[in-house]
């Protein structure tokens, strides 16, 4: 195989944040010497998380092992504040979950409405109720004047949502993720602490 350098459009805050965490979880659990250093590690990380470079690219370009595991599709929910900034993501249920019964069994449903919070989602939604608001289904040409209305203000509002998506899609590695989804878990959560990290640099 072939090995060459490339870019990553990640932040040297975000490496230096995960560096930093891992030589304190190496030293908190008593690690044993590693073969990458932990900038190394956090490296081989954020390349793997942002490119979604396969495992056996990784081993030859960090000249280390790799192993393999199982294949599952994901539901992971997403919740963002009114300006589309990631706030949380839930753990990962496989892919075969629907939409609204994955928000019930993370009490996303349940928290908004005792917060008294409104909620926008898309039509995969219909049934939440509580205060999660979706669009009015059917064709455009059989919903009255005032659904249509209705429908294009939660389109703006779920535009916002679908920002932070978009963003938290450029870890490419969520493009075609599929693993266990303890692992899934793990990665999502990676992810979005290290997108937070990135932000709050700004």
């Amino acid at each position: 195989m072939l090995v060459y350098p490339c870019g990553l459009d990640v932040s040297s805050r975000s490496l230096r944040f995960l560096a930093d965490r891992l030589r304190e979880h190496q030293r908190r659990i008593g690690s044993r010497w590693r073969r990458l250093a932990a900038g190394r590690q956090a490296l081989l990380t954020v390349a793997h998380l942002r490119n979604g470079t396969t495992y056996a690219q990784l081993a030859a370009g960090f000249r280390i092992g790799t192993s393999t595991t199982k294949r599952h599709g994901m539901n992971v929910q997403v919740l963002t504040d009114p300006f589309g900034r990631l706030l949380w993501a839930s753990p990962a249920l496989p892919g075969a979950v629907h939409d609204v019964r994955a928000a019930r069994e993370h009490g996303i449903i349940d928290a908004l409405k005792e917060a008294g919070i409104d909620g926008w989602a898309d039509k995969g939604y219909q049934g939440a109720r509580g205060t999660i608001k979706v669009s009015y289904r059917g064709r455009w040409t059989t919903l009255s004047a005032g659904q249509q209305a209705v429908n294009r203000s939660q389109a703006k509002i779920r535009a916002l949502a679908e920002q932070a998506m978009a963003t938290l899609k450029t870890w490419r590695l969520l493009r075609k993720l599929r693993c266990s989804t303890t692992r899934i878990t793990a990665l999502v959560q990676a992810i979005l602490t290290l997108h937070q990290a990135s932000s709050d640099a700004g």
